[in-house]
Formats: structure tokens, C-alpha cells, sequence
């Protein structure tokens, strides 16, 4: 039985789709299947059973899963001792990040670890919240830092750094000239929300609802996927909106918007999320202590 049919069984039953395990395992589906097929061959069992374009596990299919963990666990373990022992400190790491985190937080945090470790290549995936906890939890990426909560119990969750949004409306807008505002003073504008599974729209909603304003309240203008759409549709008078005030630096300094603290100040934290695992790999350390260290050290 060879190494590698292993490594696609494992990618399989972990994503529980031969069409994604594929894209994991940069390889075709057909190549893909024809592995699963050798492995059953040599098993002399099905490992996975196929019903309406779905697939399980079976009980053979769990026993191999559980001895494939602690094979490629170790393994790793070998790979990364090697590795630590003569100093080598190349190799990939994945990162996932939901979208403010990406756009204003890790340039600065990624650019400092690789000017320390320059040998290391970091592959970045960006999606809202839901979907980088989704692929901590398929074992996509190795780390996600996300901005909104996370309700996944399997999962290490651990705080980052605190953020604060604002309100923000164009220069000549009627809001912009108070020091601070109530939720409920949002009600008498157009409002522009980010996308459904999007951590900050959950953070507003949750801090709306604890003073006595609903997301339904608000007049919904539209939803837009990212900030800088937010901000842009903000400028042109669209409506106004709530974002993280760590992306307003270049607009606040050109008078392009101005943004406004509520009372109570919408406060919340972000988190890092990554599998429980007894071993991960040297690189996965440093990234994981740097980034913890970064955080401590920059001001959120």
C-alpha cells in the first residue's frame, strides 16, 4: 500500500467529497477515485459508500481513518524533527482570513513573517467568516483569524486582538457632525450591510439587538461582500453604513468619510481558529507564536 493512497483516503474522508478532495490534493477527480479504488482493492472492502451524488464512511471506512490520523500524524511528526533539527525553515503554510482581516490586518502581520522567514511560502484564502471556520474544520488551511464569533465546539478558538467599528457617512451627510451616536439614530438612514455569514454583520446585529434595535428595524438599502465596497457605496451616498474603524485610515486622512463612534462603542474581538490537533508542524508554530505576538504588540 502505498504512501500517497493513504494521504487521498484521508484527504477524502476528511472533506467527505471526491470533487474537493481533488482541488485539496491539486490532483483530477478520476485520479482521485482510481486511488480510492486501489485502496479497497488492497482491503478488499468498500471504504466509502456512494448514494445520490453523497458519500459516507463505512465501518471498515472508520477503522482505516483512525489508524490513517495516527500514521500521517506521525509521520509529519518525523518529517517536522528532521526539519527542526537541521534548521530548515522552508516550506507552505495556509492561511485563511475573513475579508477586514485580510484587507487591513495581515499585509502588515504577513510581511513581518516572511522579512524573519523568508524560505516560507504562506498561502492566503479570504472568505467571510462561516466559510474560513468551514475550512479550519475540513482541515483546508492550517490557521484562520476571523472576526466574528465562532460556534464550532470541535475547534481551538483563542482571542487575537480587539477591534472597534463605527459608524461612517459622507462629509456632508447630517450625522457627521455628531461626537457619538445611539443605535437607535440609525433607524432614519439608509443602511448598507454586509453579505449573510459576514462576522461583522453578526457583530452588529448582536450589539443592535442588545439595545433594543432590530436588524429589521433598519431601512436596508442593499449588501455588499466587502468593505471597501461598503465605503465606496457610502462616499457616493448610498446609505450609511458600520466598519471597523482599522479601514478608515486613508479616508478619514482625504476627507472621504467620516466616522462616528456609538454609545456604547461597538467593540469585538478577533479570534484565531485552528484544529485541536496533539501535533502540528514547526512552521505552523512560528506563524501561529508570530501572529500571537503581532497582535499583543500592534494596537487593533
Amino acid at each position: 500500500m502505498s504512501d500517497r493512497r493513504l494521504q487521498v483516503f484521508h484527504a477524502v474522508a476528511g472533506v467527505l467529497s471526491f470533487t474537493k478532495a481533488a482541488e485539496l490534493l491539486n490532483m483530477t477527480q478520476p485520479a482521485v477515485t482510481h486511488q480510492i479504488r486501489q485502496l479497497e482493492a488492497d482491503f478488499d472492502t468498500r471504504l466509502f459508500d456512494r448514494e445520490n451524488n453523497r458519500i459516507s464512511l463505512t465501518q471498515a471506512g472508520e477503522q482505516v481513518l483512525e489508524y490513517a490520523n495516527q500514521i500521517i500524524a506521525l509521520y509529519g511528526e518525523m518529517h517536522e524533527s528532521v526539519k527542526s533539527l537541521t534548521g530548515d525553515t522552508s516550506g507552505l503554510v495556509t492561511l485563511g482570513a475573513s475579508t477586514t482581516i485580510a484587507e487591513y490586518m495581515l499585509p502588515g502581520l504577513l510581511g513581518d513573517f516572511l522579512d524573519k522567514f523568508p524560505n516560507v511560502q504562506v498561502r492566503l484564502r479570504v472568505a467571510n467568516t462561516d466559510s474560513i471556520v468551514g475550512m479550519v474544520g475540513d482541515n483546508s488551511i492550517d490557521l484562520g483569524i476571523v472576526e466574528g464569533v465562532v460556534n464550532n465546539q470541535y475547534l481551538l478558538v483563542e482571542d487575537c486582538q480587539q477591534d472597534e467599528l463605527r459608524v461612517i457617512v459622507p462629509p456632508d451627510h447630517t450625522l457627521a457632525a455628531k461626537a457619538t451616536l445611539v443605535p437607535a439614530e440609525l433607524l432614519d438612514y439608509p443602511f448598507i450591510s454586509r453579505e449573510e455569514g459576514s462576522g461583522t454583520r453578526s457583530v452588529i446585529a448582536s450589539f443592535l439587538e442588545q439595545h433594543g434595535v432590530s436588524e429589521e428595524q433598519l431601512i436596508q438599502s442593499f449588501e455588499l461582500g466587502s468593505t471597501e465596497a461598503i465605503k465606496g457605496a457610502v462616499q457616493a451616498g448610498m446609505g450609511i453604513s458600520i466598519v471597523s474603524a482599522a479601514a478608515l485610515a486613508k479616508e478619514e486622512k482625504l476627507q472621504q468619510l467620516v466616522s462616528i463612534p456609538t454609545t456604547p462603542p461597538i467593540l469585538r474581538t478577533f479570534y484565531f481558529v485552528r484544529q485541536p490537533q496533539k501535533f502540528r508542524t514547526h512552521l505552523m508554530d512560528e506563524l501561529f507564536q508570530f501572529a500571537h505576538q503581532y497582535c499583543a504588540t500592534t494596537k487593533g
